[in-house]
């Protein structure tokens, strides 16, 4: 076999607010030969996800930030390539924590790397509406904001990943789902064909007014996305024994002090009865995950559920589609297809 060569994006500086072209750099490298135990992958689609902004940023989090000169994070989902384990054969789709690059050497015993049943569904897919995205919105909806038919709940960045999956199980679970985007295309989407009982558009002016007018009886899960306008609009309609999963606030990601932000936790603690509100991880249901890929990789197939993807051509177009996504310029899930 001839060997591949690599081409990886790192970190070259930390960003200061939004990220630029110079604080990245792509590197090639051929391919070292595989060691017994260890298998090679060949990326067919990088994910790009807002958590990985807050690891760029020299800040200690709920995980390390990147180091310099490191890969940057994140999943992606490729083909074995070649195998010198028992473990993954040629030809076997994984999805694993790579990073930005288009090939990587995995141990046959590394951790967080499953291989995928594609049941016929593109293979992006398993980077969004039935993978990390889809699962966070899932465990986020059922485990931390306990739904119960009948209730209200808001979904903020409702056209994106995890808010678009969110809505569309709470519906099917007997909820007023009412979901906020930004403009009229993906208020249209969120309610033509995601099936949304109501969608405010937050960029009309209108938040607080239009926010009200959509919940009548008041909410009762917000399933916190965004954080900023949206945050202190919903905490005016929460009623009494709301729950507040917080899978993030992609709206302060830019900031130039993150230390100085308004966070949902400022904004729900500071309210005379919070509500029942923490930030979650995907990973505290990891033993369920294969479980919930094939439960929502089903879904997607009969219909059940729908989703969009943004996709960008070749991994020297990542830098500029995660700067676009962190402004929201895409619709639905942000991947980059690698050739």
């Amino acid at each position: 076999m001839t060997t591949p060569m690599n081409t990886a994006i790192t970190l070259k500086q930390r960003p200061n607010g939004e990220v630029r072209d110079e604080d990245f750099e792509i590197t090639q490298s051929p391919v070292r030969e595989l060691q017994d135990g260890e298998f090679l992958i060949e990326n067919k689609y990088l994910s790009l996800d807002p958590y990985m902004r807050p690891r760029l940023n020299d800040m200690q989090g709920y995980m390390d930030p990147v180091e310099i000169g490191a890969v940057i994070v994140g999943e992606a989902v490729g083909e074995v390539i070649a195998s010198k384990t028992d473990a993954y054969q040629v030809g076997d789709i994984v999805t694993a924590y790579t990073g930005w690059q288009t090939h990587y050497i995995a141990k046959g015993d590394e951790p967080m790397i499953y291989k995928v049943d594609a049941k016929g569904l593109p293979l992006s897919v398993f980077l969004g509406a039935a993978g990390m995205p889809g699962r966070t919105g899932y465990f986020g909806l059922t485990e931390v904001g306990k739904p119960q038919t009948g209730e209200t709940i808001v979904v903020s960045a409702a056209s994106g990943a995890v808010g678009s999956l969110v809505g569309q199980v709470a519906k099917s679970m007997g909820l007023r789902v009412v979901g906020v985007a930004g403009g009229d295309q993906k208020c249209g989407y969120v309610t033509e064909e995601l099936g949304f009982d109501a969608c405010v558009d937050y960029k009309a002016g209108n938040l607080d007014a239009d926010l009200a007018a959509a919940c009548p009886n008041g909410i009762d899960i917000y399933f916190e996305n965004v954080g900023g306008a949206v945050t202190r609009a919903v905490s005016k309609l929460l009623n009494k024994g709301s729950r507040v999963p917080v899978c993030g606030y992609v709206s302060a990601y830019n900031a130039e002090d993150m230390a100085a932000v308004e966070t949902p936790f400022h904004v729900f603690g500071a309210m005379e009865e919070p509500p029942e509100h923490r930030f979650f991880l995907v990973t505290e249901w990891q033993e369920q995950h294969g479980e919930a890929t094939a439960l929502l990789a089903n879904k997607i197939k009969d219909g059940q559920v729908k989703y969009r993807e943004s996709v960008a051509e070749g991994i020297d177009n990542a830098v500029e589609a995660f700067r676009g996504m962190l402004k929201g310029k895409n619709f639905g899930k942000q991947v980059v297809k690698l050739g």
